[in-house]
């Protein structure tokens, strides 16, 4: 199968889907690699590296996508990108399509084959392996940068996360216990912080409490608590997610003038459309904006302010399964691999993922496999 790798161009978008080493494991494969030229410069990944790796170097993304069976990317494929795109082109990366109907049109006109990280589940149904590395990267990052805007210089209260002797630290709250809160909750609690993780899964809720062992609070996730706890909260972590579908407002507008004014908010969640109501996405050339006194925090790429660290542990993730794909196609390899059939996204014009379907209002359509052709069975909503 031919791979092509091209460069990021979303805003301030430095990752890359596959680093050198990746290259090499296709090769021995007995695959066909093409990088575009400069794709990984900006993290020490000149073109010699890629060569050296067995690559081939195009000049261009157009010279990529033509080229290509298969193109892996990070970030959503840009309005340019998906008018490469053509018919039966496999697509793998990040989508989010929940929050971004535009994007979904696109990929549906071109009538390509795009799979989603953020979709793809464990064996299980339970999971999400290939989500997991950048929620990690996005949940640690998201106490670093809170606490970087409660500096009064940058609009916030002045606070200090973790407080000093006779000074009492910042109160954290965490919204969602997944990898992404368990990570934030992770650094909070080492920088010192007083915190607290809402969540409403009771295996989770029991997970964390063992871990933690009293060194933050976790809780019962309602509306009520959240209500209740924001109005002391000084750093405010959304971090939840229903795979696939656009996330739940768990702060509404009228909840906002209950905070104080200063404090910080950080929506880990903005690629599903935010948890915040007042979450609209932000880049790290412009990261924050400030309503009702309250700053909010809402990069929808966070994991790219750390490219280096985000590409080598979303590479270790996704290789596996590019791999899987281009050594058995990707119909068999989604068959043989049920939670790989949930990365399946829009395929051949249609959407197929059901959470999609229901986020943006589209005829979902479910994928059958067989001894027969790929068949398509529209379902209503």
């Amino acid at each position: 199968m031919r791979i092509g790798v091209p460069k990021e161009i979303k805003k301030q978008e430095h990752r890359v889907g596959l680093i050198p080493a990746s290259v090499r494991e296709f090769v021995l494969h007995g695959h066909e690699v093409a990088v575009e030229s400069s794709a990984g410069v900006a993290i020490g990944f000149d073109d010699a590296a890629y060569i050296k790796a067995g690559a081939t170097i195009l000049a261009t993304a157009e010279a990529v996508f033509e080229w290509a069976d298969m193109i892996i990317k990070v970030k959503e494929p840009q309005p340019q990108e998906c008018a490469m795109l053509r018919e039966e082109q496999i697509l793998f990366t990040y989508l989010h399509l929940a929050a971004d109907r535009a994007q979904a049109e696109g990929l549906i006109d071109s009538k390509c084959v795009a799979i989603a990280y953020e979709t793809v589940t464990g064996k299980d149904g339970r999971g999400l392996p290939l989500l997991a590395p950048m929620s990690e990267v996005a949940g640690r990052l998201s106490v670093q940068e809170g606490a970087h805007y409660l500096m009064k210089h940058l609009g916030g209260e002045g606070k200090l996360i973790g407080g000093v002797a006779g000074v009492p630290s910042a109160n954290v709250l965490i919204l969602g216990g997944g990898v992404a809160g368990f990570n934030a909750a992770r650094m909070a609690v080492g920088m010192e912080a007083r915190v607290t993780i809402l969540e409403r899964s009771p295996d989770r809720l029991r997970q964390l409490d063992d871990y933690f062992a009293g060194r933050c609070d976790v809780l019962y996730s309602t509306s009520e608590a959240v209500e209740t706890l924001i109005r002391d909260a000084d750093l405010v972590i959304g971090s939840v997610l229903i795979p696939g579908e656009s996330a739940p407002k768990l702060v509404t507008r009228e909840m906002l003038p209950l905070m104080k004014r200063g404090s910080v908010m950080v929506d880990i969640a903005i690629d599903q459309g935010g948890c915040f109501e007042t979450s609209h996405p932000t880049t790290h050339a412009d990261p924050v904006y400030i309503e009702e006194g309250v700053t909010h925090y809402c990069v929808a790429n966070m994991p790219g302010a750390v490219p280096l660290t985000s590409t080598m542990a979303l590479n270790h993730a996704v290789l596996p399964y590019a791999l899987k794909i281009a050594d058995m196609g990707w119909v068999d390899a989604l068959e043989s691999d049920a939670g790989f059939m949930r990365g399946l996204n829009i395929c051949r014009g249609q959407v197929t993922h059901q959470g999609v379907a229901q986020s943006l209002h589209l005829p979902y359509v479910s994928m059958a496999f067989g001894n027969e052709p790929v068949v398509l069975q529209v379902k209503n909503q």
